[in-house]
């Protein structure tokens, strides 16, 4: 019995070590009480492999099971940053029984990156990076990377007694100076640094820009308080990118796919209940042209073509407009130029699109004014919208708010009413040719 418990667990490790993601994925299927013994008994860095394939719903309920040995030592084997986004989604009781096992100074950095404000740099920094004198020598330095395996360390940082950083040093230039070489020696100044209090997506502009694998977090005193690893930014920007969605939306950033129905109830319905008051005002303009629609219903039948023509025409330029400003191609300051762009895209898109309907519209109606009529909404509702795609999330960049909030919902109540009013406006003025 014992032997083949052990080959069970010879194959797991196995399995885990050589096909992480697949076996996370199979890993999921279980309950998390059948998973744990299978997590507690796997090698540490096995573990490890695996982790960051989970589910975050899975891995949470899963670090509740393990036994507090095998916890500790996972929260201690994730980068920081990796290890406080994980606590901070776990319930406070489970939270503080985490941070409970482990050491002090391990606690007292975990706690310091959960003040940080979301989406910053101090949220992804790893503090537990490896610091240096410029007196060492790269013999030193080289020990203490073998003596804690460290195998992701890219560059060292060489400060100075008050923890000022005074340079990084790359590993190839490390291995291949002398044994006795002095860090001081061979150190270069870093090629960026940037505050923990900077957003996300300025990190991602900072490291691209500079083609960077690590970047240094400096406080305002320029004491080196951790570093931003660009695996660890992959993951952060795909996560805001996919919360992204969900925010557009009106659903809340923390919702899963496997959450409670309460939580999805409660995060949800405030904003379905914003949606409903938009859709009664757009409704509103509708009933202003009561009269008009009465004498001539072929207006109502028409009325979803141009809805559905703004509404996309705005969500194009809605996401261009995010896309520019998650990747920080664009900054409030392009307003104008980014306005008078969507104008001629929208007068043109429109004019095109007009003509189709135009002659579309002729062809069931018989009617030249009321072809004439859509042409013109046609070309305003689209112009209107363009507008409102790229200007609602520059708006509210603005104004220090989340530029994802429920932009869709904002903008289809814009193109809802530009579309609507436009339209049976132009037909009321110009009802004599109907």
């Amino acid at each position: 019995m014992d032997s083949a418990n052990a080959a069970v667990a010879a194959l797991n490790g196995r399995f885990f070590t050589e096909y992480p993601v697949e076996a996370a994925r199979q890993a999921e299927k279980l309950p998390s009480a059948e998973l744990a013994p299978v997590y507690n008994a796997l090698p540490l860095d096995t573990v490890l492999r695996s982790w960051r394939y989970l589910t975050p719903l899975v891995a949470d309920e899963l670090l509740m099971q393990l036994n507090q040995e095998r916890r500790r030592e996972l929260l201690l084997g994730l980068d920081m940053a990796e290890c406080a986004q994980q606590l901070n989604r776990l319930r406070k009781v489970d939270r503080e029984l985490c941070v409970e096992l482990l050491p002090e100074t391990e606690r007292a950095a975990l706690e310091q990156l959960l003040t940080y404000p979301e989406r910053s740099a101090g949220r992804m920094m790893d503090s537990r990076i490896l610091r240096f004198t410029g007196d060492d020598t790269a013999g030193y330095a080289l020990t203490q990377l073998q003596r804690r395996r460290a195998r992701k360390v890219r560059q060292i940082y060489v400060v100075n007694a008050e923890q000022h950083l005074q340079g990084v040093v790359d590993i190839q230039d490390l291995a291949l100076g002398g044994h006795s070489q002095r860090l001081q020696q061979l150190m270069r100044p870093p090629r960026a640094i940037i505050s923990p209090f900077d957003p996300i997506d300025q990190v991602a502009g900072t490291l691209a820009e500079h083609y960077l694998e690590m970047l240094p977090v400096l406080d305002v005193n320029g004491c080196l308080l951790g570093a931003i690893r660009h695996p660890m930014l992959v993951q952060s920007l795909r996560d805001e990118s996919l919360t992204d969605m969900q925010a557009m939306v009106g659903v809340s950033r923390e919702e899963r796919a496997l959450s409670s129905p309460w939580l999805a109830v409660r995060k949800r319905l405030l904003w379905m209940q914003v949606n409903l008051g938009t859709a009664f005002l757009a409704a509103s303009v509708v009933g202003l042209f009561e009269a008009t629609i009465a004498q001539f219903t072929a207006l109502a039948v028409l009325l979803p073509v141009v809805a559905g023509q703004s509404g996309n025409a705005g969500a194009q330029a809605l996401a261009v407009t995010m896309r520019g400003l998650a990747l920080r191609e664009i900054t409030v300051a392009h307003a104008l130029r980014i306005l008078l762009k969507e104008v001629a895209v929208g007068a043109t898109n429109g004019a095109a699109v007009a003509l189709t309907t135009a002659i579309g519209v002729y062809v069931w109606s018989g009617s030249a004014g009321l072809a004439m009529v859509i042409g013109i909404a046609m070309v305003m509702s689209m112009t209107i919208a363009c507008c409102a795609g790229a200007m609602v999330p520059i708006i509210l960049t603005r104004l220090r708010q989340d530029p994802a909030q429920s932009a869709s919902i904002v903008l289809t109540t814009v193109t809802d009413v530009a579309g609507f009013f436009s339209f049976l406006g132009i037909a009321t003025a110009l009802s004599h040719l109907l």
